[in-house]
C-alpha cells in the first residue's frame, strides 16, 4: 500500500517528510520519493528500494523549501524502479504529483494526451494526472486539479504542488483516505493519521469528492461541487497520538506473529460457552443444516492476510 505525506511551514521540510514516510513503513512499499518547492524552484529526489536509500541521497544533497510532498509506492502500473517512483511531473517540470489508488482509464487518457503532444517518462497511471493538470493549469492550481479529476475513473488520494502556485499544496480524495493536520503557522497532509500524530492532534478527515488547499496559515476544504465548506477539526486523544509501538520486537511483522495466539484466544473467549459447550455467533444466521451444505468458502484479503487465508 502506498503512503502520502505533505508539509507547509518553516521546519526542515525534507527531514520532516522522510520522518512521516518512515511512520508509514508498516504499510509496505518498494520505492520512495519527495518533492519540495523553494523560492519557486521545484526539486525532486526519489529512489527504488528502502527509505534509507532516500535518506542517503538527501544527506548528500538536501532539499530546502517552504513546502513539500512525499510518497512511498507499492507498484501497480509499472515496475518498481526509481523512474516509476513518485512524485511525477508534467512536460515542463512545473507540477509534481503523488497519488494513492488506481486510475482505471489511464491508458485511454495517456493515448489521448500523447496525441495532444504530451511526452511521458514513466509507465505509471499517476503520471497522466500531472499531464492533465498541465493541460488545464493557467493561474489557479486548485481549479486545474478539479478540472482534471472529472476525467479520472478509479480511486485516488492526491497531493499536488506547482511552481505557478508555490505557497500551497492541493489535495483531493476519492475512495482512498487522506487527512489534514492543523498546526500553528504550519499544516500537514497524510494518507494515514499515524504519519503526523507526533506533530499535531488537530485533524481534518477528508471525505470522498472533497478537495483542499493547504497553505502555511490557512486550510480550505471544498465540497463535490467546488464550493468552500466548513469541516470539523477533530482533536485526537493522547492515547491515539502515541501510535503503534513495536514493544521490543525488531519490526511490526514479528510483533504481529507473536501476538496472534493471544488475539485468537481473546476473540474465541467471547464466543465460547464453557458451561453449555457451545459457540456464539449472533450476527451469523446459519443453522447446522445450512453449514452442512456449504461446499466452498471464498476468502477476500490482501498482503499477509491473503497468505493466511
Amino acid at each position: 500500500m502506498c503512503g502520502i505525506v505533505g508539509y507547509v511551514g518553516d521546519k526542515f521540510v525534507d527531514s520532516l517528510l522522510v520522518a512521516g514516510l518512515e511512520r508509514l513503513e508498516y504499510r509496505g512499499y518498494d520505492s520512495a520519493g519527495i518533492a519540495t518547492l523553494n523560492r519557486g524552484r521545484l526539486k525532486i529526489k526519489k529512489t527504488a528500494g528502502k527509505i534509507q536509500l532516500l535518506k542517503e541521497k538527501l544527506k548528500e544533497d538536501p532539499l530546502d523549501g517552504e513546502l513539500g510532498i512525499g510518497h512511498t509506492r507499492w507498484a501497480t502500473h509499472g515496475e518498481p524502479t526509481t523512474g516509476n517512483a513518485h512524485p511525477h511531473t508534467d512536460c515542463r517540470g512545473e507540477i509534481a504529483v503523488i497519488h494513492n489508488g488506481i486510475i482505471e482509464n489511464f491508458q485511454l487518457l495517456r493515448d489521448k494526451l500523447i496525441k495532444e503532444g504530451h511526452i511521458f517518462k514513466t509507465d505509471t497511471d499517476t503520471e497522466i494526472i500531472a499531464h492533465l493538470i498541465e493541460k488545464f493549469l493557467k493561474d489557479d492550481l486548485h481549479l486545474a486539479v478539479r478540472k482534471s479529476l472529472k476525467f479520472l475513473k478509479g480511486s485516488y488520494a492526491l497531493a499536488v504542488i506547482s511552481r505557478k502556485d508555490p505557497n500551497e499544496i492541493v489535495a483531493a480524495r476519492w475512495e482512498s483516505p487522506l487527512v489534514i493536520g492543523m498546526g500553528k503557522k504550519e499544516n500537514f497532509l497524510a494518507s494515514d493519521v499515524g504519519a503526523i500524530l507526533n506533530l499535531t492532534s488537530r485533524i481534518i478527515f477528508l471525505e470522498d469528492g472533497e478537495t483542499a488547499t493547504i497553505a502555511r496559515n490557512e486550510v480550505k476544504v471544498f465540497g463535490k461541487g467546488g464550493r468552500l465548506i466548513k469541516k470539523r477539526v477533530k482533536r485526537l486523544k493522547w492515547e491515539i497520538l502515541r501510535g503503534p509501538k513495536k514493544d521490543g520486537y525488531r519490526h511490526f511483522m514479528l510483533k504481529e506473529i507473536h501476538e496472534q495466539p493471544n488475539i485468537i484466544r481473546y476473540v474465541l473467549k467471547r464466543r465460547i460457552s464453557r458451561d453449555k459447550n457451545d459457540l456464539y455467533f449472533e450476527n451469523i444466521n446459519l443453522s447446522e443444516k445450512k453449514i452442512s451444505k456449504i461446499e466452498r468458502i471464498i476468502i477476500q484479503a490482501c498482503g499477509t492476510s491473503w497468505h493466511v487465508g
